[in-house]
């Protein structure tokens, strides 16, 4: 059985540059999702939707692969913007609005993940599956980069970012995605990959 791997399947959208900032067209995908808000580093919150999502894409992907169909989990994503934006552009993290999500195969039905929820709910015993929701998000035209290092330093790329999309003429148009590449338990901070992407129209 051949397995599925979404990063190389789809590597416009995990593996773009990280020397200048380009345009990508992100399509239609389904997604896990569980929103939150507060400061990530200190919320417990936080940290129990990331293991209630990993909980049961885990579940999903083993249904699917007795079913015929195998595939590497994607990886986490985070979608990040605060009632008052400039709290963010602050990073004033107690103030942070957040959804984090993976993402899901097109196999992957409501149906299916409300027939699994039950158990995974037995085992794990979280409180953020009461609130996970499998939802299409289409991002559409979107700017983005390769970012290495930790998390608590991309805010001069973000910056950069915002300066490019400006010049060449767009505007943001939705919130701030993260998608997490590496593990920050068994990654070195400055090793960390984090593909930093800000959906656009023109001005």
């Amino acid at each position: 059985m051949n397995k599925v791997d979404f990063k190389k399947e789809m590597k416009h959208l995990f593996n773009p540059p990280r020397d200048e900032f380009s345009f990508v067209d992100v399509p239609e995908m389904n997604f896990l999702m569980i929103d939150g808000q507060g400061d990530p580093n200190k919320d417990p919150a936080y940290q129990e939707a990331v293991e209630a999502l990993y909980a049961v894409s885990y579940a999903v992907k083993f249904e699917l692969k007795g079913q015929g169909f195998d595939y590497v989990v994607p990886p986490l994503e985070g979608l990040w913007w605060a009632q008052d934006m400039s709290a963010f552009v602050q990073e004033e993290k107690d103030k942070y609005i957040w959804t984090m999500m993976i993402m899901q195969p097109e196999q992957v039905t409501l149906e299916l993940v409300e027939r699994l929820l039950p158990e995974v709910k037995r085992k794990k015993g979280l409180a953020s599956l009461e609130h996970l929701r499998l939802e299409n998000y289409h991002e559409g035209l979107s700017v983005q980069i390769m970012y290495i290092g930790p998390y608590a330093d991309e805010g001069p790329t973000i910056s950069q970012m915002h300066t490019f999309i400006k010049d060449v003429g767009f505007e943001p148009a939705g919130k701030h995605h993260e998608v997490y590449l590496g593990d920050p338990r068994r990654t070195a901070p400055e090793k960390l990959k984090t593909v930093i992407r800000q959906p656009v129209r023109e001005r």
